[in-house]
């Protein structure tokens, strides 16, 4: 069977970011569970916000274009996800909704139609991000995607990683892994079906 691929994405930009830090323990993560794992820092896909006018005019950016191929042939996405005003950023929402969008003899959703998810959030506070959670989890499901049930909340993430940005807690470290052996799981059920 072939390895199942999964593209992290981390929604935020900013240069210090914790989700951006947790993203590459996040690979090494599913790496050692033997899928195929890549990081897309959307730093590196600077992208308009969507605007129906511009799509119609200019077409899809050549940004946008670039992600949504990475995404097109991935099984499932591990999505880290701040939590700004008990919602998920822009930026985050943003680069979803542009990859959404139907190129010419592509059926909508397309690119996420039918595809599995793992969402995690940590927080300075003490919720962990599980507000956002809840509304990433909604807002996947209605384009298609089926997410996990399992999903994981880091409480303080100041106090949770070391200078290097890597998780310290043993429980949020035991999080990690349980989520990505769970992913591993639905994906390994999923591909059988399929078979």
């Amino acid at each position: 069977m072939r390895k199942p691929k999964i593209l992290v994405l981390a929604g935020s930009t900013r240069k210090d970011s914790i989700h951006r830090k947790l993203a590459p323990q996040i690979v090494e993560a599913l790496q050692a569970a033997g899928l195929d794992a890549t990081f897309a820092d959307l730093r590196d896909y600077p992208m308009p916000l969507y605007e129906g006018d511009l799509e119609a005019t200019e077409g899809m950016p050549l940004a946008a274009k670039a992600l949504k191929d990475v995404a097109r042939d991935v099984d499932a996405f591990v999505i880290a996800s701040p939590e700004y005003n008990g919602s998920y950023p822009a930026v985050q929402k943003n680069a979803i909704d542009w990859i959404s969008r139907p190129e010419p003899g592509e059926r909508h959703l397309h690119v996420f139609a039918d595809k599995l998810a793992a969402i995690l959030s940590a927080s300075p506070g003490p919720g962990g991000g599980r507000r956002v959670l809840q509304q990433l989890r909604q807002l996947l499901e209605m384009i298609r995607v089926t997410v996990i049930p399992q999903d994981l909340s880091i409480p303080r993430a100041a106090e949770a990683l070391d200078a290097d940005g890597r998780l310290t807690r043993p429980e949020d470290i035991e999080g990690l892994h349980a989520l990505v052996d769970a992913l591993a799981s639905e994906l390994s059920r999923k591909l059988e079906r399929a078979a």
